[in-house]
Parts: structure tokens; sequence; C-alpha cells
């Protein structure tokens, strides 16, 4: 029919495109400037082709720890520029010191340079392509909504947070009720104009967020017929997934268990060992660099943080067992002498150098030992107080399922959330914590591992 929708990427085909794009730009502009100024650092043969897989190698990791496929600073090229500049200059380094499988270095030293100089020019040139074509408001998906009145406006705006290309243009009320709130940028939709509305404003998919029980006889005829015409249509808990990485309990049934599939991995016994072993290796190593900061630390405690050292504190782990957690103190000595209470954001109890503990993530090393006698991992939803627990069990749905594994020293949450200062915030990490449990392997461990490098980088630390 006429009404296929225009192009438009999906994230996981825009991350690809930023990743293979990425190389053959830089690759592209390597052998230019190879060619013109005969230059022969980087000069590539059968013999030598190992070079350029260390290359994107060493590539891939930085362009994820400078987060240059974080979509949303990847639509600025300012963003890009700064990443960028950050991810080659670390890849150039550690390629020209890697002996044995790095290229000798030449006589000339300007090579090195021009090495540099090629790849930073053929990344930009490819990303201001991409931020000018592929970001662009045509390559847009754009979508329908069909959902009951107290869920569009969330859900519109939960989309366009999550993804600057997806654009909700529209929605189909399923409860009748004439809402005065709705977003004036949003077209409502009658049943019977549904199909025609299709057509005429390019929609790219519909989503789906009513139940069975608010889908009229003749809305679900109207989607029954697209979907026979291959219409996409998805229901929005899956999309939402998809395009945040959450899992959404505020829409979600009761039920939840029954369709929850949790990942594998969390009885997986090869991946239990290797994550034991590495939590184990990861652990010992932190703690014996610890020592060289350590006088440092110390130091720097009794100048602008007067009191103890170390601070000890209940907290709730796996299956609900209370362990007693440890970390660098960042308040003053009495900070909860009026009760527990969640720490903000600019919270007035942490101290100068607790400050510095708290957003370079050094506050956390003790955990180590933590990870050590079993009771953590390196990887996990954060362990919160029993009080804290206890009241949240109550406030929110499903936050129980975050002790079905151990708790970690870094999360998902910790990594893709904002500052937990209220219930409402703690219900945006339980979302992320979710999906970690519902996603858990290999690849998203090393991911959390290269955002957290990243926050710590950016000194972004909570």
């Amino acid at each position: 029919m006429n009404w296929i929708p225009k192009i438009h990427f999906e994230i996981s085909e825009r991350k690809v495109l930023l990743r293979l794009f990425d190389v053959v730009f830089i690759f592209l502009m390597l052998a230019l400037v190879s060619g013109f100024f005969e230059f022969d650092y980087f000069y590539l043969s059968t013999t030598r082709w190992t070079w350029a897989l260390l290359l994107i190698g060493y590539y891939f990791i930085f362009a994820a720890i400078f987060e240059l496929y974080d979509l949303q600073k990847a639509a600025s090229f300012q963003s890009t520029l700064k990443s960028g500049v950050l991810a080659i200059s670390s890849t150039v380094l550690f390629f020209i010191l890697t002996p044995f499988f790095s290229p000798v270095l030449p006589e000339n030293r300007l090579q090195i340079v021009f090495f540099f100089m090629a790849m930073v020019t053929g990344l930009l040139i490819w990303r201001y392509a991409y931020i000018s074509l592929v970001s662009a408001p045509r390559f847009n998906k754009r979508i329908l909504l069909v959902g009951n009145s107290f869920d569009i406006n969330l859900i519109a705006e939960n989309l366009h947070k999550a993804d600057p290309n997806y654009r909700v243009i529209g929605f189909v009320n399923t409860d009748n009720i004439k809402a005065s709130g709705f977003d004036r940028r949003l077209k409502s939709i009658e049943v019977g104009e549904l199909i025609k509305s299709i057509k005429r404003y390019s929609v790219s998919e519909i989503v789906v967020s009513s139940t069975s029980k608010g889908v009229s006889v003749e809305l679900y005829n109207q989607l029954i017929k697209l979907l026979e015409e291959g219409f996409p249509i998805r229901e929005y808990t899956q999309v939402y997934e998809e395009i945040t990485h959450r899992v959404p309990v505020q829409h979600v049934e009761r039920d939840f268990y029954k369709y929850f599939p949790f990942s594998r991995s969390n009885k997986n016994r090869f991946y239990l060992f290797i994550s034991g072993f590495f939590n184990a290796f990861f652990a010992v190593v932190v703690l014996a660099l610890t020592l060289v900061l350590l006088p440092l630390i110390v130091l720097g405690n009794l100048i602008a943080n007067p009191g103890p050292l170390i601070y000890r504190q209940k907290r709730v782990g796996m299956n609900g067992k209370v362990f007693e957690i440890l970390k660098f103190r960042t308040m003053v000595v009495d900070a909860e002498a009026d009760g527990a209470q969640y720490a903000q954001k600019k919270d007035r109890r942490i101290t100068p150098f607790g400050k510095i503990l708290r957003n370079t993530r050094l506050d956390e090393i003790p955990q180590c030992i933590n990870i050590l006698k079993g009771d953590m991992s390196l990887i996990g939803p954060r362990p919160e107080r029993p009080v804290f627990v206890k009241k949240l069990s109550e406030e929110i749905p499903f936050y129980e399922i975050r002790h079905v594994v151990k708790p970690g020293l870094t999360g998902w949450a910790q990594v893709r959330g904002r500052y937990a200062e209220s219930v409402d915030d703690t219900l945006e990490k339980l979302q992320y914590d979710l999906y970690y449990i519902k996603h858990r392997s290999f690849f998203l461990d090393l991911n959390i591992l290269l955002k957290t490098i990243s926050t710590v980088i950016y000194y972004r630390g909570q």
C-alpha cells in the first residue's frame, strides 16, 4: 500500500552506522594522508593487518568510555568534538605504546601528529554528516499512541526524552475522557480516521499502551487490518524497554512475575563462576592499588573530613540478607542525628573532602572487602538500607525483586539513572535494576564497566 512509512533508523541501526562509518572514515583519511604525504608509519599490507584490528579495538573501547555512542550526545557536534578528540587521543596514545603489536615509531615524529590529525578529521567529517543527515528530523521515527488519557502525555514525554529521533505525533484515546491537559503538539485521532491519519502523517509505527479491555471492537478491527497488511504495531512496555533500557513497572499488572523472564545468566554456572573469579581479581587489584593512595586519603580525611575514616552501615543484600557495608566516610560524623534520610545532590552534610571522594567514586573502594567476603558483586543493584527497603517495598511494586541477585559496587542504575532524592527517582532506578536482572550478561557487564569509567572521568559520581 502507498502508506508504507518513510525510511527511518532504529536505535540499534544508528549505533551500527556510527561504529561502521567511524572506522570507514578514519581509515579512509589515514590512507589519503599516508598516500599524499608518503608517510609509511601506518602502511597496511597482508603482513600488517593486525595493526588495523588493534587500532579498531582501542578506538571502540575509548569511544564507549567517552560516550561517542550516546545518541543524544551524538546529535550535538560540540559534544562529539570534545568526546572525539579525547577518544582519538587515548586511542593513539595506547596504540603507539603497545610494543610488538603496533608499528615501530618512525624517525620523523611528525608522522605521529599527522596520524592523530587524520583520525580526528576523518571522524569529525563523518559525524558532521551523521548530524546533518541521519540525525535530521526527516529520519525521525513517527509514532502514533493508542492509550488512555492518563498515560498519553507521560508516555510521549518518556519516549521523547529517551530517543531524540523518536517522535510521538498523535494519539488515539481509548477511555473517551476529554482530558484538558494533552500536549498540544500531539494530534488527537479518531478511531474511524486511524488508517487515513497514518497516510496523512507518515506514521512509522503504532504503540499500544492500553489493556485489551480498553480497546473497542472498532479499534481492534482497525489494528488487526493494519497488522494483516504488514504495518508495525507494538506494545508499549516492549518499546519503552528497548528505547530507555528500563522495565516500566508502573505500567505492568500484578501478574508481573508470570511473564518477567529473568536472565538465564542469573543461574548460569559458567557465567557465575567467571563473574565470581573476576570479582575477586578486581577486588584484590583495587585494594592493592589503594595502598598507594591511602596516605593521601588519610591526610585529606584529617584536614577536611575530621572523624573516623571508615563508615559502616547495614544494607540489604541477596535474598534479603542484611550485611554491613564499608565505605570511606564522606559526611559529618553526626549526619543522621535526626534519623535516616536520603542523601541529596547538594547535601550540606557532605564534607569538602567527602565530595571529592564521592565524585571520583573513591569512597566505594572499601566495598572491595565486601566483594571478597561474598556479600557483594562488582556489578548489580546498589544495596539499600533496611529502613528504606521496608518503606520502598510498600510504595513501589516489585521493589523486592532487586534482591534476587547480589548487590553491586556499580550497576546499570548508577551509570544510567539520575541522583535518587525521592521515591520517584528510586522508581526510575528500580526500572534500570530490573532491566539489568532481566538482561544480565557478559556484554551488559562490560558495558556497565565502561560507563562507570566514564562516570569517574567526567566527575559524575554520586
